[in-house]
């Protein structure tokens, strides 16, 4: 790639960069209501968000810029293997439309701002409400950290060096989201969504047509496997077990987390939800023909430093300079959106399941801001300190053990909307189990998401996270039967 800076890509992103800088700013008077100085207000926009803007702010906060980096990566890496996340923005959006609008009824009718909030109203305990809280926090840590590796990504190949471009861009993202709260990218999302649609579009459009076509690129990237002795453009028989959990699980995960859960709670009714669940999957594609940059890579013979640059080099090399930085800055601003809501959803659970609940429970809505708001700078500070200070390596472990904990939180979530059969001890008996023991599989496997599963004579590898939500899901029951049940509370009975 490229070291020297990049005189017109460098001006088409910074035109964009600007432009979606001072969108952020605007998006404070965007169906402005008299104040922003609430959760409601700052935190999810009103609850008001229709089809269209909650289908752009969930995509924009769902594929994100590390989403566009480390897909094609993967694959270029591993080959078919690398696909898993297709199938699992597929089994999402049923499990959204069957769930997701029941979840969304439950936050408007008790004005709930999380999902610690849900459960503390549907079990009144203070303990199950903290541990989901903690592991959305954490969980949500690392996520930023990749966005802004994402990033990173993009401003190297421009030809900047040093960390000054990522502070930046993390100040400017700081302050519009302090000042505009969710407004801000949802409203940025409408630009960074089309943008990644135009460079993805364009790339699978160009790029075969300059390496001899498609047969060609799946040609040159079978002979690059075979050569480097592993990978494949095909599914082995024994990665089979291995794909299809990692893509169940990882759908089970992703409307779990504290940002994609915003973009719901957000939404002005049942229905939006159901029609975006609808009409979700069009980012699938966006998704599948991203991925086959992985293959064009091979037939590019690119020489990589890393296999996060595989994306950036195509452009680079096989488009002219200023739509090169026209998809740099469509991968930068893909980080600012995501970054945003997950700074946003950290702040509301540290500020409604922490502050409220054990620092200052008499807090007003104005004082729950003005929280949140500080909240969510600390959250981005430490993703950045993080990224500056720590090898990206670490930020990688992270977000893998990441969507295992968050896995964890789902039947203390969701079964409740059900089901009033679990108790609040069951329900963190299988968390701790889960948490403590899915992370004990994932560290003694060297922090790989896969882990051998051997029942007699069956053996496969298999999501270490979906192992760790069995083990959950049995251990809550099996408290459940033995455990005496509790009185369940009046706000509890409300829900």
């Amino acid at each position: 790639m490229k070291t020297e800076l990049d005189i017109p890509a460098v001006a088409v992103f910074l035109f964009f960069f600007a432009l979606v800088t001072v969108m952020g700013f605007v998006a404070s008077k965007w169906r402005r209501p008299k104040t922003l100085a609430s959760l409601d207000e700052w935190g999810l926009g009103g609850r008001q968000f229709g089809t269209w803007i909650t289908w752009f702010l969930v995509g924009g906060d769902f594929y994100t810029a590390y989403t566009v980096i480390a897909v094609p990566a993967l694959v270029y890496s591993v080959g078919a293997y690398g696909f898993f996340a297709l199938p699992y923005t597929i089994l999402v959006y049923p499990i959204v439309f069957m769930v997701m609008p029941r979840l969304w009824q439950v936050v408007k009718d008790n004005g709930y701002v999380t999902a610690a909030d849900v459960v503390h109203g549907r079990y009144g305990s203070r303990m199950l409400e903290a541990a989901v809280a903690i592991t959305g926090v954490v969980a949500t840590m690392p996520y930023i950290a990749l966005q802004l590796i994402g990033m990173a990504t993009a401003v190297k190949a421009l030809g900047f060096e040093g960390e000054l471009p990522l502070i930046a861009a993390f100040v400017v993202l700081a302050l519009y989201t302090y000042s505009s709260g969710l407004r801000a990218p949802a409203l940025i999302a409408f630009v960074k969504d089309i943008m990644i649609y135009i460079a993805v579009i364009a790339a699978v459009s160009v790029i075969p047509g300059k390496l001899g076509g498609y047969a060609a690129v799946f040609d040159a990237a079978d002979q690059a496997f075979k050569a480097k002795g592993s990978g494949s453009i095909l599914l082995q028989p024994g990665q089979y077990v291995a794909y299809a959990t990692l893509a169940l699980g990882s759908a089970l995960a992703a409307f779990m987390y504290p940002h994609t859960l915003t973009g719901i709670f957000a939404s002005k009714s049942a229905t939006t939800i159901r029609k975006n669940a609808v009409l979700l999957p069009a980012y699938t594609l966006m998704l599948g023909l991203l991925a086959l940059l992985g293959y064009m890579g091979h037939a590019a013979k690119l020489k990589l430093a890393s296999n996060n640059d595989v994306v950036p080099a195509l452009f680079q090399t096989l488009f002219p300079s200023w739509f090169a930085g026209f998809a740099f800055a469509a991968i930068a601003i893909g980080a600012l959106v995501p970054a945003a809501v997950m700074s946003i959803g950290a702040a509301n659970l540290f500020t409604r399941n922490f502050w409220k609940a054990y620092v200052n429970p008499q807090v007003d809505t104005a004082g729950e801001a003005a929280v949140a708001k500080i909240a969510s700078l600390v959250v981005k500070v430490g993703a950045l300190l993080v990224i500056i200070y720590l090898p990206t390596q670490f930020a990688l472990d992270l977000q893998l053990l990441g969507g295992l904990w968050i896995l964890q939180t789902l039947p203390a979530l969701i079964f409740g909307l059900f089901t009033r059969w679990f108790t609040a001890p069951a329900l963190l008996a299988g968390w701790v189990v889960g948490l403590f023991g899915g992370t004990y599989l994932a560290w003694t496997d060297g922090l790989k998401p896969l882990h051998l599963l051997s029942i007699g004579s069956f053996q496969a590898m298999v999501y270490v996270g979906l192992i760790a939500l069995v083990v959950n899901i049995a251990v809550a029951m099996l408290v459940n039967l033995v455990v005496p049940k509790p009185v369940v509370t009046a706000e509890a009975a409300s829900t």
